[in-house]
């Protein structure tokens, strides 16, 4: 099977599985791969084909059987002017809020802004006009394809249906397709394809979740969050501190194990300690595997944590309160409308596997007993430095995370149980970059106000963002510690693939990027306190007892060794582990 044939197949495969029964073809050449898929199904008696010559009535044709049916109908189009065709049903479908697929086909990347046959751009052809738009990648004959193209069609259909808004409409994929576009046989059954394109078993679609019904209410297709026994809780950056602690609570009903990172805000009591840490002692883990990890919000600090979801074992299942979700690795088996937090409390109450549990909860101390002393000891190591912020913050106050590796030297270095009652931990995280991190700080800092707040941030952060500082004498000021972790550099590329060559070649000047600058210097030129601080004792005194006004409190810290340092707590955790791997 050719790499056309094989995201043809597996496109309306998906489709079926999703409950699609309709679809609508305008005949072309660039098409042919997904005209070909879609009349072996019918013939397949799996769904009933319509074939039209002229685009505009097939995207009508599409627009009145899923006026009828309320379920998404794709139509299928070759490249150029072709799509632009489908623009008035389109504008219907928007309007009119009827779910419809646009399967448009196209050139490959390599072939666009070359002067090729019907070739434009059709990237987000129809603006505002469709609720989702994804181009898939030119399809190759590799394995690990076939994840990602199923999980895209269930968002579409998801987003198509108005998951979980209520908010119906059209959505457009783009597919773009390399020659070959005829199948290399006809019902070839891909058997020689580098990874099975057969889905999940017994026909069950790749991801499931609430839909709405069509009046835009909610309608169950599961029973809410089932009652899985040996369930692990994963929770990532939420829009807000609330939705950590009502997942929490959930996961404290039923008495499942929490790993979390470091953002929210919630009962701190069930999460595991150092987690980043004890998935790193992968033989324990794989003898103490979860059946299901329920995930919310986004989680991007740890790969060991995607390691996790893409075990084949275990079933990832997602909760979100948007009307999206997080699912990088095109692993998440099933989607939960938030409400069914609310509604599943007495379905799961107590329902963990309690020696399970028990293990996990052990294994979070045994790893946290063998971590904190290398971690304390390691001073002024990132980690170190982190810890000492983290676990002297006073009650209801507030933290604002850096990106990079401040919030990773957070979530591997902090026992949440120890953190004071109250603190809400938060950053951005939308896009996990290093711009506007202070100001961003600084107004988090003055919505709190009289609560204090403390910014824990790298250098490059810190530098990126002076402009934060220059707040006139008529502005309001927070009361804010910004704590500056001073590696005079990118540390973070030290601890990432670069990192393997820092000590020789280029690493120095295109990674590392040091600056040499003067914080001190640059804090008295806007009248802001600064105080270098070389004591750990210090720095938990600053935190714990916060003064007036912005000061900033530098730590110097070095780059070399961040990667070794890290290798060892690794290393630490799963020898600790070791003794009890099979228990």
């Amino acid at each position: 099977m050719n790499p056309s044939a094989a995201i043809a197949t597996v496109l309306l495969d998906e489709l079926i599985r999703q409950g699609v029964r309709e679809v609508v073809l305008a005949p072309g050449s660039r098409s042919a791969p997904l005209a070909y898929a879609a009349e072996a199904a019918e013939r397949a008696g799996r769904l009933r084909l319509h074939v039209r010559v002229d685009e505009r009535s097939a995207a009508y044709l599409a627009l009145g059987l899923a006026k009828a049916s309320r379920m998404p109908v794709p139509v299928i189009t070759t490249s150029g002017t072709a799509v632009a065709n489908l623009y008035p049903a389109v504008l219907e479908a928007s309007h009119g809020y009827v779910p419809m697929i646009l399967l448009t086909a196209d050139r490959p990347q390599e072939l666009r802004g070359t002067g090729a046959n019907q070739t434009t751009d059709q990237v987000k052809f129809f603006a505002g006009s469709t609720r989702w738009f994804h181009e898939f990648g030119t399809p190759e004959r590799r394995s690990g394809q076939q994840a990602i193209w199923r999980s895209v069609i269930g968002r579409a259909v998801a987003e198509s249906r108005g998951y979980p808004s209520g908010d119906p409409g059209p959505v457009h994929l783009n597919v773009p397709l390399r020659d070959p576009l005829v199948p290399d046989q006809l019902d070839d059954t891909g058997a020689d394809w580098p990874e099975s394109l057969t889905g999940r078993p017994h026909g069950e679609a790749w991801l499931s979740l609430r839909q709405p019904d069509s009046h835009g209410r909610g309608a169950v297709t599961g029973s809410g969050i089932a009652p899985v026994p040996r369930t692990l809780v994963l929770l990532g950056d939420l829009p807000a501190a609330h939705h950590s602690s009502e997942l929490a609570e959930l996961a404290d009903a039923a008495g499942w194990p929490i790993m979390a990172e470091p953002f929210g805000a919630y009962r701190r009591g069930r999460v595991t300690p150092n987690g980043p840490l004890l998935l790193r002692a992968h033989e324990w883990v794989e003898d103490h595997l979860p059946e299901r990890v329920l995930i919310g919000g986004r989680v991007t600090l740890d790969r060991e944590v995607a390691r996790l979801l893409s075990n084949p074992a275990v079933t990832v299942e997602a909760v979100t309160p948007l009307t999206s979700w997080a699912d990088p690795g095109h692993v998440v088996r099933r989607v939960h409308d938030w409400d069914d937090i609310e509604r599943s409390h007495q379905a799961v109450a107590s329902c963990v596997d309690r020696a399970w549990a028990s293990q996990w909860r052990t294994a979070g101390q045994v790893v946290a007993a063998a971590a904190v002393p290398l971690i304390e000891s390691s001073w002024p190591s990132g980690p170190a430095v982190a810890r000492t912020v983290v676990h002297n913050l006073p009650a209801d106050s507030g933290m604002y995370i850096g990106s990079s590796n401040t919030a990773r030297d957070v979530d591997l270095a902090r026992d949440p149980r120890e953190i004071t009652h109250g603190v809400v931990a938060v950053g951005n995280r939308g896009l996990a970059g290093i711009d506007g991190v202070v100001s961003s700080a600084i107004g988090f800092a003055l919505a709190r106000a009289p609560h204090p707040a403390v910014a824990l941030v790298g250098d490059l952060t810190f530098l990126h963002d002076t402009n934060a500082l220059l707040i006139g004498p008529h502005e309001a000021r927070p009361d804010l510690t910004i704590v500056v972790m001073n590696d005079n550099g990118g540390g973070i590329f030290g601890t990432l693939e670069p990192g393997r060559d820092s000590l020789s070649g280029p690493y120095e000047r295109i990674f590392a990027t040091p600056t040499d600058t003067n914080i001190s210097e640059l804090c008295a030129a806007h009248g802001i306190e600064h105080e270098y601080v070389g004591d750990s004792d210090v720095l938990a005194e600053r935190i714990s007892k916060p003064g007036k006004g912005i000061r900033v409190c530098e730590v110097r810290i070095s780059r070399d060794g961040q990667r070794e340092f890290r290798a060892e707590l690794g290393a630490a955790a799963a020898a600790a582990l070791a003794p009890v791997s099979n228990t």
